[in-house]
């Protein structure tokens, strides 16, 4: 295909697409009866306006409605996801260096997630998961994971 033939095909193009624009705006305002002129009051209105009445489904109003709702569930999930994150790096034996072992915190905002350590030797690596519930844990804790778990629950004290 000839570059002037595939200019031509992306002016085509572009000019459907704000084509179709137009005739997606000039649907939504018949929906929304906003293609009324409407009235405009030379004085303001006193005090707070009164609660509108419900809008009718499609229109703008409905629509923004919804979103806001969808919104405050999205909120709601995402205080219980697994975002607050502490590292802890240490030497774990005597003959290792460079910090190879780990203990991670995942929690959410209540406090709520795990807590993930992996032990490396010359030899091998261990790796462990302990279930964490309010900044605390049933399974023993080694003073890594204690101080990861510590650390996110400062950070969740100072956003209060």
């Amino acid at each position: 295909m000839s570059s002037t033939l595939a200019g031509a095909f992306g002016i085509a193009a572009l000019f459907v697409a704000a084509l179709a624009l137009v005739f997606a705006i000039q649907a939504l305002r018949t929906q929304s009866g906003a293609s009324k002129p409407a009235k405009v009051d030379s004085a303001p209105a006193p005090g707070p306006e009164p609660q509108q009445p419900e809008s009718k489904p499609g229109t703008v109003r409905s629509e923004l409605r919804k979103l806001g709702k969808e919104i405050e569930v999205a909120r709601g999930e995402l205080r219980e996801t697994l975002k607050h994150l502490a590292v802890v790096r240490y030497d774990a034996f005597g003959d290792t260096g460079g910090k190879l072992s780990w203990s991670m915190a995942l929690l959410d905002d209540k406090g709520d997630g795990v807590v993930l350590t992996s032990i490396n030797s010359r030899a091998d690596a261990r790796t462990y998961a302990k279930e964490v519930r309010a900044f605390a844990s049933e399974a023993k804790l080694s003073p890594e994971e204690e101080e990861a778990i510590e650390n996110l629950r400062k950070e969740s004290e100072q956003t209060d």
